[in-house]
């Protein structure tokens, strides 16, 4: 019984060799401490992905705010973002008596909220007697969905990447989440001219806008996608030696 089992743990042996052959060299595993580096840099990115999806679900990327009439009761005001718009009306007496002009958008009132018809008909919406710009606002819409795309691309990526130990979806990853905060701030660049163009295409009501938490959610989450980004470009780099000037005083032909 002893003989057939040290023939067979040598073939496993053997076997085990050519493949080790075949296959070149195994890489590494990661290390502890590069992957607690790794799984730090992942939460700063995934930080940057709720923001995103946050900003671009809800509809408080601008408010468009008329000015309070005298003797009158209500005042009329209105917000959306990428994807529906909302009008409201306000009582006047919960609005602060120094404020000119009827929000802001928070306040308790009556709400009809609505998705943007050009997204199915093709039609401008009229908001104030304005009219939107469909091209610009299908825009930001588009470039929002393709890089919470690119988002949901890279956090495969990495999730594969310490899975499996490997550092090379590390850059891959990292180009993902680069790419995707550059066109979440490319989104919100697109939506403010989207919104200077409505208020520009009509003046018969005196209106204001300002933007809202949404937008400052997706400024903040583009910061941070190409933040953490960064970082895994820093960690897929060779580790450089604890005296980087050693690489000069090594000579042309030194072996290591």
């Amino acid at each position: 019984m002893m003989w057939p089992n040290f023939f067979l743990q040598e073939e496993e042996q053997r076997v085990a060799g050519l493949r080790g052959r075949a296959g070149g060299k195994r890489r590494k595993p990661l290390t502890d401490a590069q992957e607690g580096k790794i799984k730090l840099a992942f939460f700063v990115a995934i930080v940057g992905v709720t923001l995103t999806v946050l900003a671009v679900g809800t509809e408080f990327w601008v408010e468009l705010n008329t000015y309070k009439q005298n003797h009158s009761t209500i005042c009329e005001a209105a917000h959306y973002g990428l994807w529906k718009f909302c009008y409201k009306r306000l009582w006047v007496e919960d609005i602060e008596e120094e404020r000119k002009t009827c929000g802001p958008a928070e306040l308790p009132g009556e709400a009809n909220c609505s998705y943007f018809k050009f997204f199915t008909t093709g039609e401008n919406a009229h908001i104030f007697q304005r009219t939107t710009k469909k091209e610009l606002n299908i825009t930001a819409a588009v470039v929002s969905l393709l890089s919470i795309t690119l988002m949901a691309m890279g956090s495969l990526c990495i999730t594969m990447a310490l899975s499996k130990g490997v550092e090379f979806l590390l850059k891959p990853a990292s180009f993902f989440f680069i790419i995707s905060g550059l066109m979440v701030l490319v989104s919100v660049e697109v939506f403010r001219h989207s919104v200077r163009w409505l208020v520009s295409s009509d003046s018969s009501v005196r209106l204001e806008y300002e933007y809202s938490w949404s937008v400052a959610c997706a400024v903040a989450a583009g910061t941070i996608l190409i933040f953490g980004g960064g970082c895994f470009i820093f960690l897929s780099l060779p580790a450089l030696p604890k005296k980087p000037w050693e690489l000069c005083l090594k000579g042309p032909g030194s072996s290591s």
